[in-house]
Protein backbone atom coordinates (compact mmCIF):
# COMPACT_ATOMS: atom_id res chain seq x y z
CA UNK A 1 0.00 0.00 0.00
CA UNK A 2 1.23 3.37 -1.12
CA UNK A 3 1.04 6.23 1.40
CA UNK A 4 -1.25 8.13 -0.83
CA UNK A 5 -4.84 6.68 -1.95
CA UNK A 6 -4.65 6.11 -5.94
CA UNK A 7 -7.10 8.82 -7.42
CA UNK A 8 -10.28 7.17 -8.04
CA UNK A 9 -12.10 5.97 -10.77
CA UNK A 10 -14.14 8.92 -12.44
CA UNK A 11 -17.11 7.79 -14.41
CA UNK A 12 -18.56 11.31 -15.12
CA UNK A 13 -17.54 10.93 -18.77
CA UNK A 14 -17.92 9.09 -22.01
CA UNK A 15 -17.65 5.22 -21.41
CA UNK A 16 -14.46 3.80 -23.36
CA UNK A 17 -16.98 1.58 -25.11
CA UNK A 18 -20.20 0.56 -25.76
CA UNK A 19 -21.71 -2.87 -26.86
CA UNK A 20 -25.80 -3.78 -27.53
CA UNK A 21 -26.99 -7.14 -27.44
CA UNK A 22 -29.43 -8.70 -29.50
CA UNK A 23 -30.85 -12.23 -29.82
CA UNK A 24 -27.72 -12.91 -32.46
CA UNK A 25 -25.03 -11.46 -30.39
CA UNK A 26 -23.20 -8.80 -29.54
CA UNK A 27 -22.94 -5.11 -31.67
CA UNK A 28 -20.27 -2.44 -30.86
CA UNK A 29 -21.27 1.12 -31.12
CA UNK A 30 -19.11 3.94 -32.49
CA UNK A 31 -19.07 7.29 -30.90
CA UNK A 32 -18.98 10.70 -31.92
CA UNK A 33 -18.17 14.24 -30.13
CA UNK A 34 -22.19 15.04 -28.89
CA UNK A 35 -22.02 11.71 -27.19
CA UNK A 36 -23.96 9.53 -29.10
CA UNK A 37 -23.32 6.15 -29.82
CA UNK A 38 -24.76 4.05 -32.21
CA UNK A 39 -24.00 0.42 -33.79
CA UNK A 40 -24.09 -1.70 -36.93
CA UNK A 41 -24.47 0.65 -39.59
CA UNK A 42 -28.16 0.93 -39.51
CA UNK A 43 -28.93 3.83 -37.33
CA UNK A 44 -32.07 5.18 -37.90
CA UNK A 45 -30.83 8.71 -36.55
CA UNK A 46 -28.27 8.57 -39.37
CA UNK A 47 -30.12 8.76 -42.96
CA UNK A 48 -33.00 6.90 -41.87
CA UNK A 49 -31.53 3.91 -41.60
CA UNK A 50 -32.01 0.74 -39.23
CA UNK A 51 -30.22 0.99 -35.97
CA UNK A 52 -29.25 1.45 -32.43
CA UNK A 53 -28.41 4.81 -30.39
CA UNK A 54 -27.38 5.40 -27.30
CA UNK A 55 -27.31 8.77 -25.87
CA UNK A 56 -24.62 9.37 -22.69
CA UNK A 57 -25.75 12.99 -21.49
CA UNK A 58 -22.67 13.74 -18.73
CA UNK A 59 -24.36 16.24 -16.66
CA UNK A 60 -21.82 18.09 -14.18
CA UNK A 61 -21.99 19.58 -10.95
CA UNK A 62 -21.79 18.40 -7.27
CA UNK A 63 -24.87 16.18 -8.24
CA UNK A 64 -23.20 14.79 -11.33
CA UNK A 65 -24.09 11.84 -13.32
CA UNK A 66 -24.20 10.08 -16.81
CA UNK A 67 -27.91 10.06 -18.30
CA UNK A 68 -28.34 7.41 -20.93
CA UNK A 69 -31.28 7.09 -23.22
CA UNK A 70 -31.67 4.86 -25.41
CA UNK A 71 -33.33 4.72 -29.11
CA UNK A 72 -33.71 1.27 -30.79
CA UNK A 73 -36.18 0.04 -34.09
CA UNK A 74 -34.40 -3.24 -34.14
CA UNK A 75 -34.59 -5.18 -31.10
CA UNK A 76 -32.03 -5.00 -28.24
CA UNK A 77 -31.99 -7.28 -25.24
CA UNK A 78 -28.77 -5.95 -23.59
CA UNK A 79 -26.24 -2.81 -23.43
CA UNK A 80 -22.76 -3.05 -21.72
CA UNK A 81 -20.96 -0.14 -21.03
CA UNK A 82 -17.25 0.00 -20.06
CA UNK A 83 -14.67 2.22 -18.38
CA UNK A 84 -11.55 2.14 -18.21
CA UNK A 85 -9.07 2.42 -15.32
CA UNK A 86 -6.37 1.12 -13.12
CA UNK A 87 -8.22 -0.68 -10.37
CA UNK A 88 -5.14 -2.94 -9.31
CA UNK A 89 -4.60 -1.55 -6.11
CA UNK A 90 -8.38 -2.22 -4.66
CA UNK A 91 -8.03 -5.14 -2.20
CA UNK A 92 -12.18 -5.68 -1.94
CA UNK A 93 -15.23 -5.14 -3.60
CA UNK A 94 -18.76 -5.00 -2.37
CA UNK A 95 -22.15 -5.10 -4.30
CA UNK A 96 -25.88 -5.48 -3.64
CA UNK A 97 -28.72 -8.06 -4.51
CA UNK A 98 -31.14 -8.04 -7.02
CA UNK A 99 -34.03 -8.12 -4.47
CA UNK A 100 -33.31 -9.92 -1.03
CA UNK A 101 -29.92 -11.47 -0.66
CA UNK A 102 -29.69 -14.62 0.72
CA UNK A 103 -26.64 -14.81 3.73
CA UNK A 104 -24.59 -13.93 0.04
CA UNK A 105 -23.55 -10.24 0.57
CA UNK A 106 -19.75 -10.06 1.27
CA UNK A 107 -16.71 -8.10 0.20
CA UNK A 108 -14.38 -10.15 -1.86
CA UNK A 109 -11.46 -9.32 -3.76
CA UNK A 110 -11.22 -9.51 -7.22
CA UNK A 111 -13.67 -11.72 -9.44
CA UNK A 112 -14.56 -10.48 -12.91
CA UNK A 113 -17.55 -12.54 -13.43
CA UNK A 114 -19.59 -11.41 -10.10
CA UNK A 115 -22.73 -9.99 -10.72
CA UNK A 116 -23.42 -6.65 -8.15
CA UNK A 117 -26.87 -5.49 -9.17
CA UNK A 118 -27.54 -1.65 -8.87
CA UNK A 119 -24.22 -0.49 -7.05
CA UNK A 120 -21.06 -1.61 -5.80
CA UNK A 121 -18.19 0.02 -3.39
CA UNK A 122 -14.61 -0.13 -4.13
CA UNK A 123 -12.00 -0.16 -1.29
CA UNK A 124 -8.12 -0.32 -1.71
CA UNK A 125 -7.57 -0.47 1.96
CA UNK A 126 -7.84 3.20 3.47
CA UNK A 127 -10.14 4.62 0.84
CA UNK A 128 -13.71 3.80 -0.29
CA UNK A 129 -15.79 4.66 -3.49
CA UNK A 130 -18.86 3.99 -4.56
CA UNK A 131 -20.57 3.38 -8.25
CA UNK A 132 -24.50 2.70 -9.01
CA UNK A 133 -27.45 4.18 -10.67
CA UNK A 134 -30.03 5.95 -9.83
CA UNK A 135 -33.60 4.31 -8.15
CA UNK A 136 -36.31 3.49 -10.38
CA UNK A 137 -34.40 3.21 -13.59
CA UNK A 138 -36.24 1.90 -16.81
CA UNK A 139 -33.52 -1.42 -17.08
CA UNK A 140 -31.96 -3.82 -14.97
CA UNK A 141 -28.49 -2.60 -14.15
CA UNK A 142 -26.10 -4.37 -12.56
CA UNK A 143 -21.67 -3.94 -12.27
CA UNK A 144 -19.10 -6.44 -13.21
CA UNK A 145 -14.84 -5.09 -11.58
CA UNK A 146 -11.68 -6.35 -12.33
CA UNK A 147 -8.60 -4.26 -12.23
CA UNK A 148 -8.82 -2.80 -15.87
CA UNK A 149 -12.17 -1.44 -15.18
CA UNK A 150 -15.84 -1.32 -14.41
CA UNK A 151 -18.95 -2.46 -16.76
CA UNK A 152 -22.64 -1.59 -16.11
CA UNK A 153 -24.59 -4.33 -17.91
CA UNK A 154 -27.98 -2.81 -18.88
CA UNK A 155 -30.82 -5.73 -18.90
CA UNK A 156 -33.29 -3.67 -21.31
CA UNK A 157 -35.39 -6.88 -22.30
CA UNK A 158 -39.48 -7.76 -22.35
CA UNK A 159 -39.58 -10.70 -19.97
CA UNK A 160 -37.03 -12.85 -21.63
CA UNK A 161 -37.00 -11.07 -25.08
CA UNK A 162 -35.65 -8.27 -26.70
CA UNK A 163 -37.11 -5.36 -26.84
CA UNK A 164 -38.17 -3.01 -30.04
CA UNK A 165 -38.83 0.69 -28.94
CA UNK A 166 -39.43 1.86 -32.49
CA UNK A 167 -39.72 5.52 -32.15
CA UNK A 168 -40.08 5.48 -27.98
CA UNK A 169 -37.09 7.02 -26.79
CA UNK A 170 -36.16 5.18 -23.26
CA UNK A 171 -34.67 7.04 -20.57
CA UNK A 172 -32.62 3.83 -19.31
CA UNK A 173 -30.74 5.03 -16.22
CA UNK A 174 -28.67 7.81 -14.60
CA UNK A 175 -25.61 6.98 -13.40
CA UNK A 176 -23.89 8.36 -10.40
CA UNK A 177 -21.04 7.69 -8.12
CA UNK A 178 -19.11 8.86 -4.66
CA UNK A 179 -15.94 9.38 -3.67
CA UNK A 180 -14.51 8.34 -0.23
CA UNK A 181 -11.96 11.32 1.22
CA UNK A 182 -9.04 9.39 2.98
CA UNK A 183 -9.98 7.20 6.01
CA UNK A 184 -13.86 7.75 5.62
CA UNK A 185 -15.50 4.48 6.65
CA UNK A 186 -16.35 2.31 3.86
CA UNK A 187 -19.99 2.42 5.62
CA UNK A 188 -20.36 5.98 5.78
CA UNK A 189 -19.19 6.19 2.01
CA UNK A 190 -21.91 3.37 0.95
CA UNK A 191 -24.73 5.66 2.79
CA UNK A 192 -23.68 8.52 1.16
CA UNK A 193 -23.98 6.65 -2.55
CA UNK A 194 -27.81 5.56 -1.32
CA UNK A 195 -28.10 9.14 -0.85
CA UNK A 196 -26.84 10.00 -4.35
CA UNK A 197 -28.77 7.22 -6.12
CA UNK A 198 -32.36 8.29 -4.08
CA UNK A 199 -32.61 11.96 -3.01
CA UNK A 200 -36.11 11.43 -1.81
CA UNK A 201 -36.67 8.28 -0.02
CA UNK A 202 -40.12 7.30 1.04
CA UNK A 203 -39.78 6.60 4.69
CA UNK A 204 -42.02 6.07 7.81
CA UNK A 205 -42.99 9.04 9.92
CA UNK A 206 -41.87 6.76 12.97
CA UNK A 207 -40.20 4.00 13.71
CA UNK A 208 -41.36 0.75 13.19
CA UNK A 209 -42.08 -2.20 15.55
CA UNK A 210 -44.17 -5.06 16.65
CA UNK A 211 -44.88 -8.56 15.62
CA UNK A 212 -45.25 -10.82 12.69
CA UNK A 213 -47.36 -14.01 13.19
CA UNK A 214 -45.38 -16.59 10.11
CA UNK A 215 -42.19 -17.90 11.86
CA UNK A 216 -44.14 -19.43 14.94
CA UNK A 217 -47.69 -20.50 12.64
CA UNK A 218 -46.04 -21.25 9.44
CA UNK A 219 -49.62 -20.13 8.27
CA UNK A 220 -51.45 -22.49 10.78
CA UNK A 221 -53.32 -19.43 12.17
CA UNK A 222 -56.86 -17.59 13.36
CA UNK A 223 -57.77 -14.63 14.51
CA UNK A 224 -57.62 -16.31 18.19
CA UNK A 225 -53.95 -16.64 17.73
CA UNK A 226 -53.40 -13.49 16.20
CA UNK A 227 -55.33 -11.68 19.22
CA UNK A 228 -53.02 -13.31 21.46
CA UNK A 229 -49.80 -12.61 20.22
CA UNK A 230 -51.26 -9.17 19.80
CA UNK A 231 -52.34 -9.05 23.30
CA UNK A 232 -48.76 -10.10 24.16
CA UNK A 233 -46.95 -7.68 21.76
CA UNK A 234 -49.38 -4.75 23.08
CA UNK A 235 -48.50 -5.18 26.82
CA UNK A 236 -44.47 -5.35 26.44
CA UNK A 237 -44.50 -2.41 24.33
CA UNK A 238 -43.77 0.81 26.00
CA UNK A 239 -46.77 3.00 26.44
CA UNK A 240 -46.05 5.90 23.83
CA UNK A 241 -47.77 7.16 21.03
CA UNK A 242 -46.01 5.05 18.89
CA UNK A 243 -47.96 1.58 19.22
CA UNK A 244 -46.72 -1.80 17.45
CA UNK A 245 -47.05 -3.45 14.49
CA UNK A 246 -49.18 -6.72 14.20
CA UNK A 247 -48.88 -8.25 10.47
CA UNK A 248 -51.23 -11.47 9.68
CA UNK A 249 -48.94 -13.05 7.57
CA UNK A 250 -50.11 -15.42 4.81
CA UNK A 251 -52.92 -18.37 6.47
CA UNK A 252 -56.01 -15.42 6.67
CA UNK A 253 -57.06 -15.85 2.78
CA UNK A 254 -59.60 -18.02 1.51
CA UNK A 255 -57.93 -19.46 -0.99
CA UNK A 256 -55.39 -21.39 1.30
CA UNK A 257 -51.37 -20.88 1.99
CA UNK A 258 -50.62 -18.17 -0.85
CA UNK A 259 -54.17 -17.98 -2.42
CA UNK A 260 -57.01 -15.97 -2.78
CA UNK A 261 -59.87 -15.28 -2.75
CA UNK A 262 -58.95 -12.24 -0.73
CA UNK A 263 -61.26 -12.38 2.22
CA UNK A 264 -61.19 -13.83 5.40
CA UNK A 265 -61.30 -17.42 6.00
CA UNK A 266 -63.78 -19.22 8.35
CA UNK A 267 -60.65 -19.09 10.50
CA UNK A 268 -60.85 -15.01 11.02
CA UNK A 269 -64.24 -14.14 9.84
CA UNK A 270 -64.75 -10.25 8.36
CA UNK A 271 -61.88 -8.97 8.16
CA UNK A 272 -62.70 -5.67 8.91
CA UNK A 273 -63.82 -7.14 12.37
CA UNK A 274 -59.72 -8.43 12.82
CA UNK A 275 -59.14 -5.28 11.69
CA UNK A 276 -60.87 -3.49 14.47
CA UNK A 277 -60.06 -5.83 17.45
CA UNK A 278 -56.49 -5.27 17.09
CA UNK A 279 -56.82 -1.69 17.30
CA UNK A 280 -58.70 -2.47 20.55
CA UNK A 281 -56.07 -4.37 21.61
CA UNK A 282 -53.80 -1.68 21.34
CA UNK A 283 -51.64 -2.65 17.85
CA UNK A 284 -51.50 -1.20 14.58
CA UNK A 285 -52.72 -3.91 11.79
CA UNK A 286 -51.27 -5.27 8.99
CA UNK A 287 -51.48 -7.78 6.94
CA UNK A 288 -49.63 -9.96 3.99
CA UNK A 289 -50.84 -10.04 0.22
CA UNK A 290 -50.01 -11.81 -2.99
CA UNK A 291 -50.87 -10.09 -5.74
CA UNK A 292 -50.02 -11.76 -8.74
CA UNK A 293 -51.45 -15.56 -8.01
CA UNK A 294 -54.52 -16.48 -10.08
CA UNK A 295 -58.27 -16.35 -8.82
CA UNK A 296 -60.28 -19.46 -10.29
CA UNK A 297 -61.76 -17.33 -12.60
CA UNK A 298 -59.16 -15.99 -14.38
CA UNK A 299 -58.65 -17.86 -17.87
CA UNK A 300 -54.81 -17.81 -19.48
CA UNK A 301 -55.74 -14.67 -21.17
CA UNK A 302 -54.77 -12.91 -18.17
CA UNK A 303 -51.35 -15.36 -17.17
CA UNK A 304 -47.85 -14.66 -17.93
CA UNK A 305 -46.67 -16.51 -21.54
CA UNK A 306 -43.46 -18.16 -19.94
CA UNK A 307 -45.94 -20.12 -17.56
CA UNK A 308 -45.93 -21.22 -13.94
CA UNK A 309 -49.32 -19.72 -13.58
CA UNK A 310 -48.99 -16.80 -12.21
CA UNK A 311 -50.69 -12.94 -13.65
CA UNK A 312 -49.43 -10.89 -16.35
CA UNK A 313 -49.68 -7.29 -14.59
CA UNK A 314 -49.69 -5.78 -18.29
CA UNK A 315 -53.54 -7.31 -18.80
CA UNK A 316 -55.46 -4.30 -17.81
CA UNK A 317 -57.97 -6.93 -15.91
CA UNK A 318 -55.05 -8.03 -13.95
CA UNK A 319 -53.42 -4.30 -12.86
CA UNK A 320 -57.32 -3.24 -12.10
CA UNK A 321 -58.20 -6.83 -9.81
CA UNK A 322 -54.83 -6.01 -7.87
CA UNK A 323 -55.37 -2.58 -7.32
CA UNK A 324 -59.22 -3.64 -6.29
CA UNK A 325 -57.69 -6.12 -3.88
CA UNK A 326 -55.28 -3.71 -2.45
CA UNK A 327 -58.22 -0.99 -1.58
CA UNK A 328 -60.42 -3.24 -0.14
CA UNK A 329 -57.49 -4.19 2.24
CA UNK A 330 -56.96 -0.52 3.22
CA UNK A 331 -60.74 0.26 3.54
CA UNK A 332 -61.06 -2.76 5.95
CA UNK A 333 -58.49 -0.79 8.28
CA UNK A 334 -55.19 -2.08 7.90
CA UNK A 335 -52.42 0.53 8.14
CA UNK A 336 -49.58 -1.49 7.05
CA UNK A 337 -49.46 -4.14 4.19
CA UNK A 338 -46.82 -6.44 3.23
CA UNK A 339 -46.76 -7.68 -0.74
CA UNK A 340 -45.08 -10.63 -1.70
CA UNK A 341 -43.71 -13.03 -4.02
CA UNK A 342 -43.75 -10.32 -7.06
CA UNK A 343 -40.30 -11.10 -8.35
CA UNK A 344 -40.87 -14.82 -8.38
CA UNK A 345 -44.23 -14.67 -9.70
CA UNK A 346 -43.03 -12.41 -12.56
CA UNK A 347 -39.99 -13.63 -13.60
CA UNK A 348 -39.86 -17.64 -12.15
CA UNK A 349 -36.25 -17.28 -10.14
CA UNK A 350 -35.18 -15.96 -6.92
CA UNK A 351 -32.83 -13.07 -6.69
CA UNK A 352 -29.58 -15.92 -6.03
CA UNK A 353 -30.66 -17.77 -9.01
CA UNK A 354 -30.62 -14.57 -11.25
CA UNK A 355 -26.89 -13.68 -12.03
CA UNK A 356 -26.96 -11.80 -15.10
CA UNK A 357 -30.30 -13.47 -16.29
CA UNK A 358 -32.54 -12.80 -14.21
CA UNK A 359 -35.20 -14.48 -15.93
CA UNK A 360 -35.46 -17.31 -18.59
CA UNK A 361 -34.99 -16.48 -22.45
CA UNK A 362 -37.54 -16.54 -25.28
CA UNK A 363 -40.93 -14.91 -23.95
CA UNK A 364 -42.53 -11.46 -23.09
CA UNK A 365 -45.57 -10.26 -21.34
CA UNK A 366 -48.82 -9.30 -22.98
CA UNK A 367 -47.44 -6.12 -23.81
CA UNK A 368 -44.49 -5.63 -25.44
CA UNK A 369 -43.86 -2.49 -25.72
CA UNK A 370 -42.09 -2.43 -22.58
CA UNK A 371 -38.67 -2.97 -20.67
CA UNK A 372 -39.54 -5.55 -17.67
CA UNK A 373 -38.09 -2.89 -15.32
CA UNK A 374 -41.11 -0.85 -16.82
CA UNK A 375 -43.14 -3.15 -16.40
CA UNK A 376 -42.32 -4.00 -12.13
CA UNK A 377 -42.75 -0.08 -11.81
CA UNK A 378 -45.98 0.09 -13.35
CA UNK A 379 -46.88 -2.52 -11.21
CA UNK A 380 -45.32 -0.83 -7.73
CA UNK A 381 -46.78 2.18 -8.40
CA UNK A 382 -50.34 0.52 -9.03
CA UNK A 383 -49.71 -0.87 -5.57
CA UNK A 384 -48.44 2.32 -3.95
CA UNK A 385 -51.47 4.41 -5.11
CA UNK A 386 -54.65 2.00 -4.01
CA UNK A 387 -52.74 1.71 -0.19
CA UNK A 388 -53.33 4.90 -0.25
CA UNK A 389 -51.78 6.65 3.54
CA UNK A 390 -50.93 2.59 4.63
CA UNK A 391 -47.36 2.05 5.14
CA UNK A 392 -46.32 -0.86 2.43
CA UNK A 393 -43.70 -3.65 2.90
CA UNK A 394 -42.08 -4.82 -0.76
CA UNK A 395 -40.99 -8.57 0.20
CA UNK A 396 -39.37 -10.56 -2.60
CA UNK A 397 -39.47 -6.88 -4.76
CA UNK A 398 -36.26 -5.25 -6.51
CA UNK A 399 -34.87 -3.26 -4.28
CA UNK A 400 -33.66 -0.48 -5.83
CA UNK A 401 -37.59 0.02 -8.08
CA UNK A 402 -38.97 -0.31 -4.58
CA UNK A 403 -36.65 3.05 -3.43
CA UNK A 404 -38.57 6.02 -3.09
CA UNK A 405 -42.24 4.22 -3.58
CA UNK A 406 -42.18 1.63 -0.40
CA UNK A 407 -42.15 2.57 2.80
CA UNK A 408 -40.06 -0.80 3.61
CA UNK A 409 -38.21 -3.51 2.05
CA UNK A 410 -37.37 -7.13 3.31
CA UNK A 411 -33.66 -7.19 2.49
CA UNK A 412 -33.09 -10.62 3.14
CA UNK A 413 -34.56 -14.19 2.88
CA UNK A 414 -36.66 -15.25 5.68
CA UNK A 415 -35.10 -16.35 9.09
CA UNK A 416 -36.53 -19.13 10.83
CA UNK A 417 -38.10 -19.93 14.16
CA UNK A 418 -36.97 -23.58 13.42
CA UNK A 419 -33.48 -22.99 12.81
CA UNK A 420 -31.06 -20.77 14.62
CA UNK A 421 -28.14 -21.33 11.66
CA UNK A 422 -30.73 -19.92 9.63
CA UNK A 423 -31.50 -17.05 11.33
CA UNK A 424 -28.15 -16.45 12.13
CA UNK A 425 -26.68 -16.48 8.55
CA UNK A 426 -29.85 -14.98 6.78
CA UNK A 427 -30.60 -11.83 9.13
CA UNK A 428 -27.35 -10.80 10.33
CA UNK A 429 -26.09 -10.54 6.92
CA UNK A 430 -28.77 -8.80 5.22
CA UNK A 431 -28.53 -6.40 8.56
CA UNK A 432 -25.11 -5.99 8.24
CA UNK A 433 -24.86 -5.05 4.55
CA UNK A 434 -27.82 -3.67 3.80
CA UNK A 435 -28.19 -1.28 7.09
CA UNK A 436 -26.82 1.75 4.93
CA UNK A 437 -29.77 1.44 3.19
CA UNK A 438 -31.96 2.81 6.34
CA UNK A 439 -32.90 5.85 5.48
CA UNK A 440 -31.11 6.69 2.75
CA UNK A 441 -33.83 4.43 0.31
CA UNK A 442 -36.35 3.09 2.62
CA UNK A 443 -36.92 1.82 5.90
CA UNK A 444 -34.78 -1.63 6.50
CA UNK A 445 -36.72 -4.39 7.53
CA UNK A 446 -33.90 -7.38 8.12
CA UNK A 447 -36.88 -9.65 9.04
CA UNK A 448 -37.97 -11.02 11.96
CA UNK A 449 -36.53 -11.91 15.65
CA UNK A 450 -37.59 -15.40 16.23
CA UNK A 451 -38.59 -16.69 19.73
CA UNK A 452 -39.30 -20.45 19.71
CA UNK A 453 -38.76 -23.51 21.92
CA UNK A 454 -36.51 -24.47 19.10
CA UNK A 455 -34.41 -21.56 19.35
CA UNK A 456 -31.84 -21.56 21.89
CA UNK A 457 -32.51 -18.82 23.70
CA UNK A 458 -29.07 -17.11 24.46
CA UNK A 459 -28.63 -16.80 20.63
CA UNK A 460 -32.11 -15.68 19.47
CA UNK A 461 -31.96 -12.62 22.69
CA UNK A 462 -29.08 -11.54 20.87
CA UNK A 463 -30.33 -11.20 17.37
CA UNK A 464 -33.20 -9.49 19.19
CA UNK A 465 -31.46 -7.14 20.77
CA UNK A 466 -29.52 -6.14 17.78
CA UNK A 467 -32.42 -5.93 15.97
CA UNK A 468 -34.39 -2.87 18.27
CA UNK A 469 -31.31 -1.65 18.53
CA UNK A 470 -30.47 -1.17 14.98
CA UNK A 471 -32.14 1.63 14.10
CA UNK A 472 -34.00 -0.09 11.51
CA UNK A 473 -37.69 -1.77 11.24
CA UNK A 474 -37.87 -4.59 14.41
CA UNK A 475 -40.40 -7.15 14.25
CA UNK A 476 -40.47 -10.14 16.99
CA UNK A 477 -42.55 -13.56 16.14
CA UNK A 478 -43.20 -14.82 19.59
CA UNK A 479 -44.41 -18.28 19.99
CA UNK A 480 -46.89 -18.87 22.81
CA UNK A 481 -45.01 -21.49 24.24
CA UNK A 482 -42.10 -19.18 24.66
CA UNK A 483 -44.09 -16.13 26.27
CA UNK A 484 -42.83 -16.44 29.86
CA UNK A 485 -42.24 -13.43 32.24
CA UNK A 486 -38.24 -13.63 31.46
CA UNK A 487 -39.30 -13.35 27.42
CA UNK A 488 -41.67 -10.40 28.26
CA UNK A 489 -39.08 -8.72 30.01
CA UNK A 490 -36.67 -9.23 26.79
CA UNK A 491 -39.06 -8.08 24.52
CA UNK A 492 -40.02 -4.77 26.46
CA UNK A 493 -36.38 -3.82 26.77
CA UNK A 494 -35.97 -4.79 22.70
CA UNK A 495 -39.44 -2.32 22.07
CA UNK A 496 -38.22 0.25 24.58
CA UNK A 497 -35.61 0.55 21.96
CA UNK A 498 -37.34 0.10 18.78
CA UNK A 499 -40.18 2.55 19.46
CA UNK A 500 -37.80 5.37 19.38
CA UNK A 501 -35.50 6.94 16.34
CA UNK A 502 -32.00 5.34 16.64
CA UNK A 503 -28.81 6.12 14.50
CA UNK A 504 -28.27 2.90 12.04
CA UNK A 505 -25.63 0.49 13.79
CA UNK A 506 -22.61 -0.04 11.90
CA UNK A 507 -21.00 -3.47 11.78
CA UNK A 508 -17.66 -3.33 12.01
CA UNK A 509 -15.81 -6.57 11.05
CA UNK A 510 -17.65 -6.48 8.10
CA UNK A 511 -14.64 -7.03 5.75
CA UNK A 512 -13.92 -10.31 7.27
CA UNK A 513 -17.04 -12.28 8.55
CA UNK A 514 -20.69 -12.58 6.46
CA UNK A 515 -22.17 -12.31 10.41
CA UNK A 516 -20.54 -9.74 11.88
CA UNK A 517 -20.02 -10.04 15.44
CA UNK A 518 -19.10 -6.12 16.53
CA UNK A 519 -21.55 -3.34 16.03
CA UNK A 520 -21.46 0.24 16.98
CA UNK A 521 -24.20 1.98 18.14
CA UNK A 522 -23.29 5.89 17.94
CA UNK A 523 -20.41 6.24 20.19
CA UNK A 524 -20.78 2.70 21.92
CA UNK A 525 -19.75 -0.56 20.65
CA UNK A 526 -21.01 -4.08 21.54
CA UNK A 527 -19.44 -7.20 20.84
CA UNK A 528 -22.11 -10.61 20.07
CA UNK A 529 -21.52 -14.43 19.99
CA UNK A 530 -22.98 -15.72 17.11
CA UNK A 531 -22.30 -19.42 16.81
CA UNK A 532 -23.45 -22.45 18.10
CA UNK A 533 -21.01 -24.84 20.07
CA UNK A 534 -20.73 -27.08 17.01
CA UNK A 535 -20.29 -24.38 14.54
CA UNK A 536 -22.32 -23.83 11.07
CA UNK A 537 -24.47 -26.63 9.26
CA UNK A 538 -23.09 -27.44 5.84
CA UNK A 539 -26.49 -29.24 4.54
CA UNK A 540 -28.75 -26.18 4.24
CA UNK A 541 -31.65 -24.62 6.39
Amino acid sequence: MTDAAAAPLDLLRQPDAVHAFDAEGRITLEPSPDGLWTGGGRSALLGGRRGIALGCDVLAGPDGRVRLVLNADVPVARLQLRWRGDLTGIVRYLGDAWERSYADLEWRGEAPERVMPWYLLTDDGRTANGYGVAVQPNALCAWMADSDGLSLWIDVRNGGSPIVLGDRRLAVCDVVQVHGADGERAFAVQQRLCRAMCPSPRMPDHPVYGTNDWHFAMGDTSFDVIARSSEFISAASPDLGNRPYSVIDDGWSRGGLGHGPWLGNQRFGEMDAVARRLVDLGVRPGIWYRPLTPLPEHGDRWRLSRGGGALDPTVPEVSAGVAEHLRRIVGWGYTMVKHDFTTWDLLGRWGFGMGIGVTDDGWSFADRSKTTAEVVLDLYRLIREACGDALVIGCNTFSHLSAGLFELQRTGDDTSGRSWNRTRRMGINTLAFRAAQHGTLYAVDADIAPITTALPWQYAVQWLHLLSASGTAAFASVDPASRTPNVAAALKDAFTLAAQPLPVAEPLDWTTSLTPSRWRFGDREQTYHWMEPDGGWPFGD
